[in-house]
């Protein structure tokens, strides 16, 4: 059994190995098996009232990875070379208001409350979101978007672990790119966003520097 000390370490280890890879190595492919397990971590992660407001598409077809290249700046290296990338969708407003279907599959469905404790539920999210985010469209969405965050930092560290690469991208022209992808049935109505996008594979070499961040004792505060 590995000991307390050891995992920690090799987890660290996980951390200082990730990089943001620009470009990957063509050849190498992810196995299913290890990319499913990277999209378990996904969908595991943890979200506000357990909405779990995601949903990653997986681009492997060519065709469309070239389509979405030209408005996709962030991605111009990724694109062409990652073994897989994933744009992760965010639910829009009206599938997160109190009374949506989404919300109520969520609580009756996949949670299984008791319709009593729906009912307390129900109360305390109508009061979240009109006061935290101000029953306003924008701020709802900006909030299911960061839920989105914690998905792709978990498969990100996920896939490290195991010696895998990858890059969080956000250089991209969303209307452009929502364009595509619903032109592509990938995203029907309002239903969902396009909250980022990440790409998974192999380094082609490694980074040039150590990985470089600030001191501990200047972003940790104890009183």
């Amino acid at each position: 059994m590995i000991g307390t000390e050891s995992r920690k370490q090799e987890i660290l280890k996980a951390y200082q190995f990730r990089h943001a890879c620009k470009a990957f190595d063509s050849n190498r492919k992810i196995s299913d098996e290890d990319f499913h397990f990277i999209l378990e971590t996904g969908r595991l992660s943890p979200s506000s009232f357990g909405f779990e407001p995601w949903k990653f598409v997986v681009i492997q077809n060519a065709a469309l990875r070239e389509k979405l290249t030209p408005v996709s700046g962030g991605a111009t290296g990724q694109l062409p070379t990652a073994s897989h990338f994933v744009v992760i969708l965010a639910r829009r407003e009206e599938d997160l208001r109190p009374d949506s279907a989404h919300v109520n599959k969520m609580w009756k469905d996949i949670h299984h409350m008791p319709e009593e404790v729906v009912q307390d539920w129900y109360d305390f999210y109508k009061y979240f979101a009109e006061t935290e985010l101000e029953d306003n469209d924008r701020l709802i969405f900006e909030w299911s978007i960061r839920q989105t965050y914690i998905a792709l930092g978990n498969m990100m560290t996920a896939a490290a672990q195991i010696g895998i690469d990858s890059c969080p991208i956000e250089g991209f022209d969303k209307k452009q790119l929502t364009a595509i992808l619903q032109n592509e049935g990938i995203i029907n109505g309002d239903d969902f966003g396009v909250a980022c996008m990440v790409a998974f594979g192999y380094r082609q070499k490694d980074p040039k520097r150590p990985q470089t961040r600030q001191p501990l004792d200047e972003i940790v505060e104890w009183r």
